[in-house]
């Protein structure tokens, strides 16, 4: 199974993962527009490959084959002071 793999000009550390190059027809209008300019960063043959990056490979191939694409976001980022204030028990009151 060969993929192929946009970033989104748009939105930072977004990839989609479709079927086919240029082949947009099953992700649906919405997601598109949020994604913006999509670029293409390669072709992947997911067969060949045992893991992906950032993206669970099995995810990705039960998706492609059910929805027609895959999108991978980026992690949310976390406030690491806020993080520690609640680690600490820190309280404004």
């Amino acid at each position: 199974m060969i993929c192929a793999v946009y970033k989104s000009r748009r939105k930072a550390d977004s990839y989609l993962f479709i079927e086919k190059r240029n082949e947009f027809e099953r992700v649906p209008e919405a997601l598109l527009e949020m994604f913006g300019e999509a670029e293409l960063v390669m072709m992947l043959p997911l067969s060949k490959r045992d893991h992906l990056g950032f993206a669970d490979i099995n995810k990705v191939k039960s998706e492609l084959k059910e929805k027609g694409y895959y999108l991978q976001l980026p992690p949310p980022k976390v406030n690491l002071l806020e993080a520690h204030k609640k680690e600490i028990g820190y309280s404004r009151d």
